[in-house]
């Protein structure tokens, strides 16, 4: 019997530093308001946003995202008319509003030590429906990413698309003025004017990227590995970007030597702020 009593004592003080009663309501956490701080805390202020509210503004970096910022150039037929580089597709925002398509979706990959190593490429479209279109193809880790990043390509390489007439010219120019050719790879696209009201006579690939263009009718000849859409998609592109390659009689009149955007604003382009 007086074994027994040291080791009930023993049980009733095994509690690993705690009282016999459990948590205590008192020194614990605060069983009314919750999360300690949640007063000051996400439910009244919540975490702030970063970057603030002037985020979506655009800062120009180059000579000539400060012309079109500054209203400097009016259009942006003066820029293709020199020719210069667009690094910035905040310019073809100011200017175009353009509509886009995801085309289509790859995964490729890579082999490497670790083993293979897996990205998607995203073909992209874009396009007013009237006289401007772009093609634009990214490769990144993620499917958005791909996406976002081929939409940026396709608006710097958005290039103007000439159009003409079949037969008499009356009305608005709704096909392609001559026969033009891409090629990529193995495939290769033909266009050819076609009367009005013919519409647009080709694949499913092609004749989406003609419609974005603003081409209302036209015949299209194909040759080569088309399922590959890829090719399919960038031969039907470098087809519509030498609409202007090629000069018709109409377009041989000498033109007076002009001065370009940056030669006529020198002035504004040395008082502004230097990047």
């Amino acid at each position: 019997m007086a074994d027994t009593a040291p080791q009930a004592d023993q049980k009733s003080t095994r509690s690993f530093g705690r009282p016999q009663g459990g948590r205590q309501q008192q020194g614990g956490r605060p069983q009314q308001g919750g999360r300690p701080g949640q007063q000051g805390g996400r439910q009244q202020g919540g975490r702030q946003q970063r970057g603030g509210k002037d985020d979506n503004k655009w800062t120009p970096v180059t000579k000539l995202g400060r012309l079109v910022e500054g209203g400097k150039i009016k259009s942006i037929h003066e820029i293709y008319l020199f020719s210069l580089p667009i690094k910035e597709f905040q310019i073809i925002d100011h200017f175009l509003t353009l509509k886009d398509e995801v085309m289509k979706i790859i995964p490729v990959q890579k082999q490497t030590r670790a083993g293979q190593r897996t990205r998607f490429k995203a073909y992209v479209v874009v396009g007013d429906h009237n006289g401007h279109v772009g093609l634009g193809v990214k490769c990144a880790k993620e499917v958005a990413t791909a996406i976002s990043g081929a939409q940026v390509a396709a608006k710097l390489s958005v290039v103007p698309v000439r159009r003409g007439y079949w037969g008499n010219k009356i009305g608005a120019p709704h096909t392609v003025p001559t026969k033009v050719t891409g090629k990529c790879g193995s495939v290769s696209v033909r266009l050819v004017p076609a009367p009005r009201g013919t519409g647009i006579v080709a694949a499913r690939v092609p004749k989406k990227i003609l419609q974005f263009a603003g081409i209302e009718d036209v015949y299209t000849s194909s040759r080569g590995k088309t399922r590959t859409m890829g090719n399919f998609v960038m031969a039907t592109f470098f087809a519509i970007t030498k609409t202007y390659a090629y000069l018709t009689p109409d377009l041989w009149k000498a033109q007076p030597l002009q001065k370009t955007p940056y030669q006529v604003n020198s002035s504004f382009l040395s008082e502004g702020k230097k990047y």
